[in-house]
This record gives C-alpha cells, structure tokens and sequence, in this order.
C-alpha cells in the first residue's frame, strides 16, 4: 500500500489516500488537507510508511491514520447527539492524528493526547505549534496533551465523570484495558491494536463498540505491526 499512496507534497498523498479508497468522507479529506505532516514526521513526511520518532516511538503510515479516522468518524463529528465530541488519543506520538481529529471535533470539542514520556509531550504539542491553527487548537483548550499512562486511559482533571465518544489508541496494548473501556461512553467506539499472542508476535486492530445501553461488541479488523503500549523506558 505504501508505493500506492505515497506523494511528493502533502496535497499528493492525500489525494493518492482519496483515489485508492482509504480516505473515503469528504469531511475526513478536508481535514487532512488542512495538517501538514512535514510538521510531524522527521523525513520524508508524504510517504506512506511509519517512521520512528525517538523513544522507542513512531509516527504512524499515513493510510493507517486515515483507516483509525474514518473508523472513528461518527464518533468525532459534532451532531445532535454530541455536539461537543470528546475524544482520547493513546499514545499520541508525533501529535499528527491529534490534529487531525482536533480539526473534525468543531469548536466545542476536545482531543486529549496522552504519551507515557514528557518528551513525548513536548513532541507532539511542539509540532501542533508549528501551524497558525495548530498553534490555536493548543491555546483554547481544543487540543491537550498530558503524560500519563495510556492503559489506564485518561481522566482529565475538572472533567471527571465526563468519559470519551472515542478513544484512539496508537500502540499495541496486551489486551482492551478494563479501566480505559470503562471511560468509553455509551454510545462510544474505540480503535485499538491489540497483541493476538504473547510478546507482541501478532497484532489485529479491533474496533471496539459500546451501545446506548453500556453493551460492548468487538470486531477484528485487519493485522497490523505496532509499538507496545508500555511503560515508560528507564
């Protein structure tokens, strides 16, 4: 997929993700074209392949953010139903699909990007600064980014009891941590690597689904190879 989508300004990739049906909402591809993944891969930002970020960390393929979003899609758009969206980003890395989703929640929506490392932190909300409008997501709250540790999810102080319309996470975790599916809102959905076996040999994304009634469904989308959703390194 990578040769596919890959392109030589960020305008190309993202149309080359548009033609081959991995970005497929119109609202989702307007969001793209507004965040410059120069600002947050290391090198050869429009090609579509991970790259390291230090710390034992990647920035994502860029058809990978696209699938998580379009995923999570009607749990990160405003509505009726939740005109404020409230979305968590585990492992939030590079900070780039933070951004993404921070341009999709609307004006009264949140993005909370949690990483396991201060350095991390400044990572992510450093690169978001780079823009005009990154830099004004940080400023009014619209995006956050917090150290903690992820499997655990996050409760942002102030908001307690307030719970997240989707959780985002960007590593493979051991399993669908209790803690973090107890903070998904019911109706919430929850994009997650999770390991298939012992030490990380085989991974399957699942989207994770909790109905209006706190009833929680689970399908396995696709393999993948992620990082571990780990403890901090020492």
């Amino acid at each position: 997929m990578a040769w596919r989508s890959s392109g030589a300004t960020n305008r190309d990739l993202i149309e080359n993700l548009w033609r081959n049906n991995l970005i497929k909402s119109p609202t989702v591809k307007s969001a793209f074209l507004k965040v410059d993944r120069a600002h947050y891969a290391p090198s050869s930002a429009y090609k579509d392949s991970p790259q390291p970020i230090g710390h034992a960390a990647t920035i994502s393929a860029p058809h990978m953010h696209a699938t998580a979003v379009e995923n999570l899609l009607p749990f990160i758009t405003p509505s009726e139903e939740r005109p404020a969206p409230r979305v968590l980003d585990v492992g939030s890395g590079s900070g780039y699909l933070t951004h993404v989703m921070a341009e999709l929640v609307g004006e009264n929506g949140t993005v909370v990007g949690v990483e396991h490392i201060d350095a991390l932190r400044e990572l992510g909300e450093g690169n978001m600064k780079k823009s005009e409008e990154g830099r004004g997501f940080v400023e009014r709250g619209r995006a956050r980014f917090r150290t903690g540790d992820g499997r655990k999810g996050w409760v942002e102080p102030g908001e307690e009891g307030e719970g997240w319309d989707a959780i985002h996470v960007g590593a493979s975790a051991a399993r669908v941590h209790e803690e973090m599916l107890g903070q998904l809102k019911s109706p919430g959905r929850m994009f997650i690597p999770v390991d298939d076996e012992e030490g990380g040999r085989g991974q399957h994304v699942w989207c994770v689904d909790k109905d209006g009634e706190g009833r929680v469904s689970r399908r396995k989308l696709f393999g993948v190879r992620y990082v571990p959703l780990t403890d901090a390194p020492t």
